[in-house]
């Protein structure tokens, strides 16, 4: 086996799933956006304070899959180069 053919299928295979931290991130989202406005609708005298949270967390959550696109990006440099 071509080692040069091994290194780009393993790197192929790893920006698959190092792509699928968006999903992650996705649902995470959206299950803490769910949270936040039956938060608000319990007690929406802390409105404010729940969604400057629900924006910081937000914030952490897409930071990772945004992680997870670069790395996926640099492995497929990888195999171009």
């Amino acid at each position: 086996m071509d080692p040069k053919a091994f290194i780009l299928g393993l790197s192929a295979i790893g920006a698959g799933i190092a792509a699928l931290a968006g999903f992650g991130a996705g649902i995470g989202t959206g299950i803490a956006t769910g949270k936040a406005v039956e938060a608000v609708s319990r007690q929406p005298e802390a409105k404010n304070d729940i969604v400057s949270t629900l924006i910081i967390g937000s914030a952490f959550s897409e930071a990772t899959a945004i992680y997870g696109l670069l790395v996926a990006i640099l492995l497929i440099i990888v195999k171009l180069v």
